[in-house]
């Protein structure tokens, strides 16, 4: 069994952290050793600062969180604008001693799947790199069926295994025709099972959710 999960989204603010911070508290829930991390944080601190707390603040923040930037954009951009270069090598060696110290780890990408974070690396390079595998995390809105095919035959094509997708509801909405059709229809278009859906506020993972990771393989 392999000791993580890679989070990636069709975008950024699509519920990436919101759906880690309730999986990281339903494993622990059942007694699992379970961290988050988010390797590169630009502009804010809040996602690391959740998924450390959905932790238990089992690991240290230095190492849930080891590479921050605080301009508000792509990590690459960000490094240009602070005049410093992004040291992904640290963002390495902290996972390898989170995987050392815990039984499985929740890593969150920043943005989408193919965000820069150097002029030669990018989320992907770094997600191949980890070896875990990827679930995706989308809004349940137009648009939906496009972003989401793209990201996971991106990420087969670099050989990672694509656990699924899981769609979010980003903010509280009367329903329309595509968000009452998209898992429907994703499901028939997808190589990938659509592991299940998120409300908007909830507040626990469902046991419908966490039982299709189980099933799926995700989780341990």
């Amino acid at each position: 069994m392999h000791k993580g999960l890679f989070i990636t989204g069709t975008d950024t603010g699509v519920g990436k952290t919101h759906f880690s911070a309730l999986l990281l508290r339903a494993l622990r829930a059942t007694g699992v050793d379970a961290v988050g991390m988010k390797p590169f944080c630009c502009g804010d601190r809040t996602d690391a600062e959740l998924l450390h707390a959905a932790s238990g603040e089992a690991a240290d923040m230095a190492l849930v969180n080891p590479v921050w930037l605080r301009v508000p954009a792509a990590p690459y951009t960000a490094s240009l604008v602070e005049n410093r270069i992004l040291d992904v090598a640290t963002a390495q060696d902290a996972l390898v001693t989170l995987r050392n110290r815990h039984s499985f780890v929740v890593v969150e990408g920043v943005g989408g799947w193919r965000v820069p974070l150097t002029d030669q690396v990018c989320m992907s390079d770094f997600a191949v790199e980890l070896g875990f595998p990827v679930v995706v995390v989308a809004a349940n809105r137009l648009g939906a069926l496009n972003h989401v095919q793209l990201t996971v035959d991106a990420i087969i094509a670099r050989g990672l295994r694509c656990a699924g997708v899981v769609l979010n509801e980003p903010i509280p909405a009367e329903p329309d025709p595509a968000s009452v059709t998209n898992r429907g229809v994703l499901e028939q278009l997808l190589r990938v099972p659509v592991l299940g859906e998120l409300a908007w506020g909830e507040a626990h993972l469902s046991v419908a959710l966490l039982a299709s990771l189980r099933t799926h393989g995700v989780l341990p």
